[in-house]
C-alpha cells in the first residue's frame, strides 16, 4: 500500500494524526472550511512530499498570513500617511489658527471639510476674530451698470492684498439707486429702484425694502421695510446703549389721523377703540424696552431725504431699531434746510449737510433737530456735492471741490481741486487739512471711512473708456497724504452710468 492515497486526496500523515488523536486534523479541517479549499477540488493543505513542517504549524501560518493581509498593507502605507497629516487638533486650537487667516483664505478653508465650515461660520467665531484685531478693511462697490442693465455683481477690494474680487448677487438684479450702510460685519441695502428693462423712468418702481448682505458668509436676508419708498436716501448708523429710550413715532400717528380717508379722525370715529390701541402701543413699547435691555449690541439706522415714488425730494426722516426690527418716523428736517446731500454719525450725533450749505444735527437721545450755527461754509463748486465723513467717531470731515489759489482763469476744470476740511466741534469752524492729488473728474465721487482711514473711489468716462481710481488717506498721519491703491482694474467692463449709480461700503473682515 502506498504512502499516499491519491484517490481520496488525503495525506497519510493526516490519517496517522487522525488515528492517534481520534479526531482528525481539526486545524486543517477548520482552515479548509474557512478558506474554502475543500470546495475548490479538495486540495490538501499538506503536500505529498516529505516536509519538516507539520500540519498544525503550516495551517496556522497560512491562517495568520491571510487574516492579516489587510493589516500588513496598512502597516506598509503607514509611513507615507504620517508624511501628510496624522495629527488631530482640538477645536479651540483649530479656531485660533483659522481666525488668523485673511478673509480670502478663510473662505477657501471652508471648502476643506464640513467641520471647518461649521467652525468658521458661527457668530462666536466671527466675534472672536473681530476681538482679536485680525480682520482687515474690505471695500465693496455696488450699483454697477453693464450693457444698459443694472448689474447683479458686487466688486470687493481686499486692501491688504490690493486685489479685486467679484461676487454674484442675484437678488440685486435690476435694482439701482439704493444706498448702503455698514453695520459691523453686514451691509444694509436700503431703498432704491428696480426695472426689468433698461433704466428709464417709465418702468421703474421705488422700493421700501431693506436687504442685508453678509460678506463673510455670502448670505442675504431681509429686515423690516421703511415707512416710505425712497431712492438714494441718506443714511447714518449709530450704536446705542441698552438704556437709551425707545424711538417714538408720535409724528407718524398724527399723520395717520389727519390723512384718514373721508376726513374723519380716529377720535370721533370710536374713542374706545382708540384708547385700546393706545394701550396696546404702550404695552408693545414696554416689551421692546425690556427686550432692548437684553440686547447689548443694539444699533439704529437713520434714513433721511432721498426721492419718492414720483421723484419728489423728501424731507422726512425715519429710524430703524434693531432691537424691535421696526422703522419709526421721527421729526422732519428743519424748515428751509434744503435738499440733503450727505450725512454721517459722529460722537453719537447725526449730522446732515444740504446743497444750500446748511448743517443740522439730530439728537438721537431726545429725538429732535438742532441747526448748527457754523462759520461760513468752505467755498466750493456747487456742481459737486460735498460729502461728510467721520473717523474714529470723533472727527468730522467734509470733502468738497474748490478752485485752487493762484493765477489762471477761474472756471476751468484743470484749476479745480478736491479739498478736505475738518470741523472743530467746539468752535464750529472749518479748517482745511488736506488736498486730493487727482483732478475732480467724477461728479459723484464716493468717500467712506473705517477707523482712521478714508477711502475714496472716483469713476469717470474718458476717451470712450470708464476708468476708476481708488485712493486712501490715513488721518492719524499729520501729513494726511493720499495714496493710490488701485487704478483701472474693474471699471473698463462697465457702462458710463456706473459713475452715477455706484455706491461703496467698507467692512472690517
Amino acid at each position: 500500500m502506498a504512502d499516499d492515497d491519491s484517490s481520496g486526496g488525503v495525506s497519510l500523515r493526516c490519517l496517522s494524526l487522525y488515528s492517534r488523536g481520534g479526531g482528525g486534523c481539526k486545524v486543517g479541517a477548520a482552515t479548509s472550511d474557512e478558506f474554502g479549499e475543500v470546495a475548490k477540488g479538495f486540495k490538501p493543505v499538506c503536500g505529498t512530499h516529505d516536509t519538516s513542517v507539520d500540519c498544525f504549524s503550516y495551517g496556522v501560518d497560512r491562517f495568520w498570513k491571510r487574516n492579516n493581509r489587510k493589516k500588513n498593507l496598512e502597516v506598509e502605507k503607514e509611513p507615507h500617511g504620517k508624511n501628510t497629516m496624522d495629527v488631530f487638533l482640538p477645536d479651540d486650537v483649530l479656531e485660533m489658527c483659522l481666525m488668523r487667516l485673511p478673509l480670502a483664505s478663510l473662505m477657501n478653508s471652508r471648502l476643506v471639510c464640513k467641520k471647518w465650515r461649521a467652525l468658521t461660520i458661527t457668530p462666536r467665531f466671527m466675534q472672536m476674530r473681530r476681538d482679536g484685531c485680525f480682520p482687515s478693511p474690505w471695500l465693496f462697490v455696488f450699483g454697477t451698470v453693464r450693457d444698459g442693465y443694472c448689474s447683479r455683481e458686487i466688486y470687493g477690494f481686499d486692501v491688504s492684498f490690493k486685489k479685486w474680487h467679484k461676487i454674484e448677487a442675484e437678488v440685486l438684479t435690476g435694482r439701482f439707486l439704493f444706498s448702503v450702510a455698514t453695520v459691523r460685519d453686514d451691509i444694509y441695502i436700503v431703498g432704491g429702484r428696480s426695472s426689468t428693462s433698461r433704466m428709464d423712468g417709465s418702468s421703474c418702481k421705488t422700493h421700501r425694502g431693506v436687504l442685508v448682505f453678509s460678506p463673510s458668509t455670502k448670505s442675504w436676508h431681509k429686515v423690516a421695510s421703511m415707512k416710505h419708498a425712497r431712492s438714494k436716501p441718506v443714511l447714518g448708523v449709530c450704536e446705542v446703549n441698552s438704556d437709551r429710550l425707545i424711538v417714538k413715532s408720535q409724528h407718524t400717528h398724527f399723520l395717520r389721523s389727519r390723512t384718514r380717508v373721508g376726513g374723519v379722525s380716529d377720535v370721533y370715529e370710536d374713542p374706545h377703540r382708540l384708547s385700546v390701541r393706545r394701550l396696546s402701543r404702550n404695552s408693545i413699547d414696554e416689551k421692546v424696552k425690556h427686550a432692548s435691555v437684553k440686547d447689548r449690541r443694539r444699533f439704529l439706522i437713520i434714513a433721511v431725504g432721498g426721492l419718492g415714488s414720483w421723484e419728489e425730494p423728501l424731507d422726512s426722516c425715519e429710524i430703524y431699531d434693531s432691537s424691535s426690527n421696526k422703522w419709526s418716523e421721527t421729526q422732519r428736517l428743519p424748515v428751509d434746510f434744503g435738499v440733503v446731500c450727505s450725512a454721517v454719525v459722529c460722537n453719537g450725533t447725526f449730522y446732515v449737510y444740504s446743497e444750500t450749505d446748511k448743517l443740522a444735527a439730530y439728537d438721537i437721545g431726545h429725538g429732535f433737530w438742532v441747526p448748527v450755527q457754523m462759520t461760513p461754509a468752505p467755498p466750493r463748486v456747487h456742481e459737486y456735492s460735498p460729502k461728510l465723513v467721520s473717523c474714529d467717531d470723533r472727527r468730522l470731515f467734509m470733502v468738497s471741490v474748490s478752485w485752487c489759489e493762484g493765477d489762471g482763469e477761474i472756471g476751468r476744470r484743470n484749476k479745480a481741486v478736491r479739498k478736505f476740511w475738518e470741523l472743530d466741534l467746539v468752535y464750529l469752524t472749518w479748517n482745511e487739512v488736506s488736498k486730493h492729488p487727482d483732478a475732480p473728474m467724477d461728479w459723484n465721487a464716493v468717500f467712506v471711512a473705517d477707523k482712521n482711514l478714508i477711502f475714496g473711489v472716483e469713476m469717470f468716462k474718458i476717451f470712450g473708456q470708464v476708468l476708476e481710481f481708488l485712493t486712501m488717506c490715513d488721518v492719524s498721519d499729520p501729513a494726511m497724504k493720499w495714496v493710490h491703491v488701485s487704478k483701472n482694474q474693474v471699471a473698463r467692463e462697465m457702462d458710463a452710468a456706473s459713475c452715477v449709480m455706484k455706491s461703496m461700503a467698507v467692512v472690517h473682515l
